[in-house]
């Protein structure tokens, strides 16, 4: 649970509940992931924040602290301030959009809808970026040049030939944790049950 709920009078209020524990051991600004993770990372804060608080100065206060946490691990506030004003724009309008709207959206046949492609990579910081690989699937795959685009064609069924959208997924690399891990080193020798079976 990230959640406190209390009784005032006859409402209930909520604000987010952090573990004491908690290390807040953020990603630092020259960590080896891609350079979205980070503003991924705020806009996704931001927006919970401002979820799960039912008061604006709770909220306000929280969104405080995880800018200064950010800080104290590297990173620079002339960087994340314009970030945080986008997470905030973001929170807002989405915050402000009709349930029923949003219900109705997420459940709508899904007929007619573009079909996905995706495509998995390891993540390397000098592999091309997720915006040259788009550019390269649109010029070559999905609408080339003087010829007809790739959703436009279609199977000897007569259904749709091919992906409209392409999605590029990374996963990052093993680490040495991965590696040395326990569970991953064989222990030489017999196993234990061996030696008792031998009884």
């Amino acid at each position: 649970m990230d959640l406190t709920i209390s009784i005032e009078g006859e409402r209930l209020s909520t604000t987010l509940y952090e573990k004491p524990q908690n290390l807040y051991l953020y990603l630092p600004p020259h960590s080896s992931h891609p350079r979205g993770i980070a503003a991924g990372l705020i806009l996704g804060q931001v927006l919970r924040i401002r979820h799960l608080c039912s008061k604006q100065e709770d909220a306000n206060e929280h969104i405080k602290q995880f800018f200064c946490r950010l800080c104290e691990r590297g990173h620079e506030p002339s960087t994340l301030i314009p970030i945080f004003s986008r997470a905030e724009d973001n929170a807002h309008a989405f915050l402000r959009r009709n349930t029923l709207v949003e219900y109705n959206k997420q459940n709508k046949s899904k007929v007619g809808e573009p079909q996905k492609l995706f495509l998995h990579l390891q993540y390397h910081p000098e592999d091309p970026t997720t915006h040259e690989i788009q550019k390269l699937w649109h010029q070559h795959v999905s609408q080339p040049r003087n010829e007809p685009p790739l959703h436009t064609l279609e199977s000897l069924d007569g259904h749709p030939f091919g992906p409209t959208w392409l999605i590029v997924a990374y996963s990052r690399p093993l680490n040495l944790r991965n590696t040395f891990s326990v569970r991953n080193i064989h222990n030489r020798g017999r196993e234990i049950s061996s030696y008792l079976s031998d009884k």
